[in-house]
């Protein structure tokens, strides 16, 4: 652990005090997987691969720099204009001043204190005092002036002072275009490394994982580009309708702001909302400046963007705040734009290398856990609303057998082997019993299946299907007496907790299905409890058990149930992760396992056999 931590602060130090390099690296990179696409298509086209390379960034840098030279030439001019519109801004202040009711506490207290320091600086020049009249300052020396006159500075002195600001960006953006150039260059043998970094004892596995991770980042960032431009466009558009000064400037800072998560907008607007105020005389062009922003970005990242890639760019909510904090206070500026996409490259490796894959876990948008092994958890706290509201969205789109099936048995099965192991004692035992009945019941309150009965006969328009029908309504009520009582199907536990919270899901998935069932307690089938349990009126009792089941209890089972109801039938029901126990050999029972939907199936199987007997003996009371 304290290993990993020195290598985690080792790579932090390197990244912040090799930024002069890093930074064009990083920023090489992410261009290079939005210009990779061009070179693969030139390159497809029988152009040498060189020459693909030089023609694409000649033209990529070639509109990068004709961007960078637009914005200067705008902020240029609009430095020039900016003193006149300095006083209608100060009457627009003034006249917001008035609006809130002229000067308030912190307003009056302001005036005096600057009344109080007029006066005070009136006195001390004056030589004036509260304690009487000014004393009579003597007079000093007058000091003789002094001119220090430079000599004028030769050609190659001012032009060093105006290459010298110009230095550093010039070499950025120079070593940014080497990046680039090689990048594209070297591509395979940089997978090629990569492959053998990221282990290459599954070559034909990792390289097609770096290859869809090469091609979906690819198309991410090209898409997150053009968007951005035409979104940085539509700005530009409408505030130079709105005749906000300098427009193809703040629609070029939106373009770029854009690609900050959730406040990039926001920051972008703020210098043309202030220009907007401090250009037009009213404040029409505030509001027509600020009704442009909001709905275009409205329109962008809740209609257009999701359409075009979805709404999450693969990172988590706390992922995206925290890379635009850590790149931001370790890069800048520069870092806050680039945080998103180098946190996706980081992300997108994690899911594609073995190694990297705790960068999915931390970073990514996926589920940290399974839906079983959420449901598991939210068992062993306690804590049935959580996952009942994991059931209600599933169930949106599937059916409530798979839900018990594939998660709730799923989670069963994860308790078991935990209790196998030693992990569970009893107090969390009955915590997850507890919370699969309360999921339960939720369930069934939300998820209720009304009966319909059958329409009354009318017996003036058709007496002989009137007749049928009363035939039909009396068997159903005879049969309805029998199969589908509340205790037509007893699901008993078979050892433990787990069983009992399995019977329970088993009885509910039976009423959703219309058929009589109710759940045993754990100890139902112990001396102490057997005795009081109630089978009348059962037809089918259901054993349950998660975990493996010996023999000897199974025999044990079985003929204590039958002593209890000899007519009913016995089925043992195994939804443990091993294959069923067989019976071997044990008479009057039958066994299903695997899942609730197998098992509900045997019992319905089960009851509808009994029903159409039900329904032979009712047609001889009726014919009676």
């Amino acid at each position: 652990m304290l290993t990993n931590m020195a290598v985690a602060a080792l790579i932090i130090a390197a990244l912040y005090f090799g930024r002069e390099i890093f930074v064009p690296l990083a920023l090489a990179v992410l261009l290079s997987f939005a210009l990779a696409p061009f070179v693969i298509r030139l390159h497809s086209w029988r152009i040498p691969r060189t020459a693909s390379v030089l023609i694409v960034v000649f033209f990529g840098f070639s509109i990068i720099f004709s961007l960078g030279g637009l914005m200067v030439s705008q902020a240029t001019r609009l430095a020039a204009k900016l003193p006149g519109y300095q006083q209608t801004l100060s009457d627009k202040v003034e006249s917001l001043r008035g609006l809130m009711g002229g000067s308030g506490t912190l307003g009056q207290a302001s005036t005096v204190l600057k009344n109080l320091e007029t006066e005070l600086e009136h006195g001390a020049a004056t030589g004036q005092t509260d304690n009487g009249p000014a004393r009579q300052v003597p007079d000093k020396a007058v000091p003789i002036p002094v001119e220090i006159q430079q000599p004028d500075p030769g050609a190659l002195t001012t032009l060093a002072k105006i290459i010298e600001p110009l230095l550093s960006p010039l070499t950025t953006t120079g070593v940014v275009v080497i990046f680039v150039a090689f990048i594209l260059l070297q591509r395979e043998d940089l997978r090629n490394r990569l492959v053998r970094l990221a282990g290459s004892g599954d070559i034909q596995r990792t390289t097609a994982a770096l290859d869809d991770a090469g091609k979906r980042l690819s198309k991410l960032f090209l898409t997150q580009i053009i968007f951005n431009a035409v979104f940085g466009l539509a700005i530009g558009t409408g505030l130079e309708f709105i005749g906000v000064p300098s427009a193809p400037l703040w629609g070029l800072m939106a373009m770029i702001l854009r690609f900050v998560p959730y406040i990039g907008a926001l920051i972008s607007a703020i210098f043309p909302l202030i220009l907007s105020a401090a250009v037009g005389s009213g404040w029409e062009m505030l509001l027509l400046t600020a009704l442009l922003f909001v709905f275009l970005e409205l329109l962008a990242g809740q209609v257009i963007e999701p359409m075009i890639y979805g709404h999450s760019s693969g990172l988590s909510p706390v992922a995206v705040i925290l890379s635009a904090s850590f790149w931001t206070w370790l890069w800048g500026p520069v870092g806050l734009v680039i945080a998103t996409p180098l946190t996706v490259c980081l992300v997108v490796l994690g899911r594609h290398v073995e190694r990297l894959k705790f960068l999915d876990i931390m970073l990514g948008n996926r589920p940290p856990l399974t839906p079983p092994q959420l449901v598991y958890q939210r068992m062993l706290a306690g804590d049935p609303l959580e996952a009942a509201e994991q059931a209600h969205d599933f169930l949106k789109g599937s059916s409530l057998e798979d839900y018990c099936d594939k998660i709730l048995l799923e989670g069963l099965r994860l308790a078991e082997a935990d209790r196998r192991l030693g992990h569970l004692d009893e107090e969390r035992l009955d915590r997850i019993s507890s919370t699969v009945e309360e999921l339960v019941a939720d369930l069934e309150a939300h998820h209720e299946i009304g009966v319909t009965d059958l329409p009354p006969p009318d017996m003036s328009s058709n007496p002989g299907a009137a007749i049928a029908i009363e035939q039909e309504r009396v068997q159903r009520q005879l049969i309805d007496q029998k199969t589908g009582s509340p205790r037509s199907v007893l699901c008993i536990p078979g050892s433990g907790k787990l069983d009992e919270a399995a019977a329970t899901v088993l009885a509910y998935l039976l009423r959703h299905r219309q058929i009589g069932a109710l759940a045993e307690e754990a100890d139902a089938l112990s001396m102490s409890k057997f005795f009081s349990l109630d089978m009348t009126d059962t037809s089918l009792a259901c054993v349950c058990y998660v975990g493996q089941a010996s023999t000897t209890k199974i025999q044990d089972a079985v003929r204590r149930l039958k002593k209890k109801n000899a007519d009913a039938r016995i089925l043992f029901a195994f939804f443990g992760s091993e294959a069923a126990t067989p019976l071997n050999g044990v008479v009057g029972a039958t066994v299903s396992g695997g899942s609730f939907g197998a098992a509900s199936d045997a019992i319905i199987q089960a009851t509808s056999e009994q029903r159409r007997n039900t329904t032979t003996n009712s047609k001889d009371i009726v014919a009676s």
